[in-house]
């Protein structure tokens, strides 16, 4: 009997010490990553706070800071503290030959074109990486004098750990005051104001700003090599974290400091007690923060006012063609389709249509209404998914599973409207991100998705029950007819009185208003057209290709799409389908190539923003309506009054 109460008591205490001891455990990790997100955080809102730039860059600027303090160790033999100090100092090296070269060229143009650069760079440093180091984690040791643990009894803390939150707090309180508290942090403050006066008074504003973005780098680098003992040293470590970064950043305020610390510690303490209440919201938690933030707080919770800041992207269009220069160009692009599976192969040619759809949706935002969005892949992808899963699972016919592929499109984007819409430029970007996150993380978390596998062989069926899908040529044009009559449906909008009102609200969103329009339910229509395009290539593409995975519905895809759209032409019509057939065919054949395609991907990206920001067809379209003006202006000229 005392025994039986013995054993009794013993099970009453452990019942409720346990729960204490989960909970403190996971605010210790919560802790701990929050002083990650800090660190980046900081390095983030400095770069964007004084330099106006989105640096997508950070994350790989991260993940080098810690494979430099592996190579560091494994071919100099150089250990953890000295690694501490030159693995940033070499990564801001990096960083400043990167801002002289290629950032300074794009500091008077839309923010939205240093995101798109500093992407294109991730994309080539983290490519160049993974091919070299491989995908495979290296194990890095701490240093052996933080080795060991401290026992408290309810929670047992690692040494290594307990300095990373204080290294943490050091380093943030140090740019703070910094930037806030010394004369070179006013000039800072200063040049990003007004450049031309700050260097009236002696002070050489280019190297001000060269250090600013040094500084955000060796911060990224400084919490890689922070991270490298914790974390496996590996070239894909940036890519994953950079988003919950720009989450915390976005939230916190763009460019606020103190709110890029203040917000990092208390969105990595939520996410670590979210996985003690219901872990299957840990990984949506911090974008849930951020949209609610951002729907009543555009400015973030510690951010100024953002009416300078969020006025409408200028970002470079070449303008329209005529009808009667617009009709040989299609007579020729339709013959050429017609033959093209007699020259291609049908299957590939197929999904090229796919991509040109996908590219079309995205430009009628980003072309006709000037908004970017980062989160067109839950559109593309959840498609791809519903339609996979109506097909293989439910048993529907191929029409019926692309229709219920675009209803769902068109309902995401009718959500994601609602929320975003009333937000502009980079903040409208930013919050189709995190909306497009927590899409990811409900594919795979969802079971009938089929997590990192996805949904494979997708039977294709019997279109309308007459057409065989299976048969290569039939997919092709039955593709083709379906792609066609979408771009007509999206001509004829364009150029009905709907997209009359949209360029204009693109042009001069105020003028539209104090005319009368009601802009956010226009902004709203065309972003839910969009997403149902977006849905319709989605679902096209999976019956072309027979799978659905994670790939579809990625932030990558929806930076790829970006891509299509800027190399192509932003703002014209067959624009962007030659984008995204040259970004295909380029992923296609690169696949077994020495250049990692990344690599390429992102040269491309930094091409089209410093070079030809225009696109390709931009570029000829310009050319054409320059040499046309050309002509115009010497007739005038010589029929025309001499005025004084």
């Amino acid at each position: 009997m005392p025994v039986a109460a013995n054993s009794k008591v013993i099970w009453g205490s452990n019942m409720f010490s346990y729960p204490i001891q989960l909970i403190m455990g996971q605010l210790l990790i919560g802790v701990i990553n929050g002083a990650f997100y800090a660190v980046l955080s900081l390095g983030l809102a400095v770069i964007f706070g004084l330099l106006r730039v989105i640096n997508f860059a950070h994350g790989a600027q991260y993940m080098l800071g810690a494979v430099t303090a592996w190579l560091l160790l494994r071919y100099l033999g150089i250990g953890y503290w000295p690694a501490l100090v030159l693995a940033p100092a070499i990564v801001g090296l990096l960083a400043f030959v990167i801002e002289r070269l290629l950032l300074r060229r794009i500091y008077n143009l839309d923010h939205l074109y240093g995101l798109l650069l500093t992407f294109g760079l991730a994309l080539i440093i983290e490519g160049s990486m993974r091919h070299w180091l491989g995908a495979a984690g290296k194990p890095y040791a701490p240093p052996a004098l933080l080795t060991g643990v401290w026992n408290f009894g309810i929670v047992i803390v690692p040494i290594y750990r307990a300095f990373i939150v204080s290294a943490a707090l050091v380093v943030c309180l140090a740019v703070w005051l910094l930037i806030e508290k010394t004369k070179i942090g006013s000039y800072l403050r200063a040049a990003t104001e007004n450049a031309s006066l700050v260097e009236t008074f002696g002070v050489n504003v280019p190297i001000l700003l060269s250090a600013t973005y040094v500084l955000g780098a060796m911060l990224a680098a400084f919490a890689g090599v922070l991270a490298a003992p914790i974390y496996q040293v590996s070239p894909l470590m940036g890519s994953h974290l950079i988003i919950i970064v720009f989450a915390v950043v976005v939230a916190g305020g763009m460019g606020s400091i103190m709110g890029a610390v203040v917000t990092g510690f208390a969105l990595g303490i939520l996410e670590g007690l979210t996985k003690v209440f219901y872990p299957q919201a840990s990984t949506v938690v911090i974008f849930l923060v951020m949209a609610l933030v951002l729907l009543f707080r555009p400015a973030g919770l510690f951010g100024r006012d953002v009416a300078a800041s969020t006025a409408a992207p200028a970002l470079a269009t070449a303008g329209k063609l005529s009808r009667k220069a617009l009709v040989p160009i299609a007579v020729i692009a339709a013959l050429f389709l017609l033959a093209a599976p007699f020259f291609i192969y049908p299957t590939f040619a197929t999904r090229l249509l796919c991509f040109a759809l996908f590219a079309c949706a995205f430009n009628l935002l980003i072309g006709y209404v000037g908004l970017l969005s980062f989160g067109h892949a839950a559109f593309f992808g959840g498609s791809a998914y519903i339609t996979a899963h109506a097909l293989k699972i439910w048993g529907f016919p191929p029409e019926v599973a692309i229709l219920a592929g675009v209803v769902l499109a068109s309902a995401i984007g009718f959500i994601f409207g609602i929320l975003a819409i009333r937000r502009q430029g980079i903040y409208f970007a930013m919050i189709t991100l995190a909306l497009g996150q927590m899409v990811y993380f409900c594919f795979l978390q969802a079971p009938f998705a089929g997590g990192e596998d996805g949904i494979q062989a997708v039977p294709r069926g019997m279109l309308f029950g007459m057409i065989d899908l299976y048969h290569p040529f039939a997919l092709y044009y039955s593709v083709l007819a379906i792609v066609g009559l979408a771009l007509a449906a999206t001509w004829r909008i364009l150029n009905s009185p709907f997209g009359s009102i949209l360029g204009a609200v693109r042009d001069n969103e105020l003028r539209a208003v104090s005319l009368g329009y009601h802009v956010h339910r226009y902004k709203l229509g065309a972003f839910v057209i969009s997403a149902a395009l977006a849905g319709l290539a989605g679902s096209l593409k999976v019956i072309t290709v027979q799978i659905a995975s994670l790939t579809d519905v990625t932030w990558q895809m929806s930076g790829e799409v970006v891509l299509m759209t800027l190399l192509g032409g932003m703002g014209t019509f067959f624009g962007p389908a030659v984008g995204a057939a040259v970004i295909t065919v380029i992923e296609h054949y690169l696949a077994g190539f020495t250049v990692p395609a990344p690599v390429v991907t992102g040269g491309l990206f930094v091409i089209c923003v410093l070079v030809f920001r225009r696109g390709i067809v931009g570029e000829i379209i310009m050319l054409l309506r320059i040499r046309g003006g050309s002509k115009t202006q010497a007739k005038d000229a010589a029929t025309s009054p001499v005025h004084v």
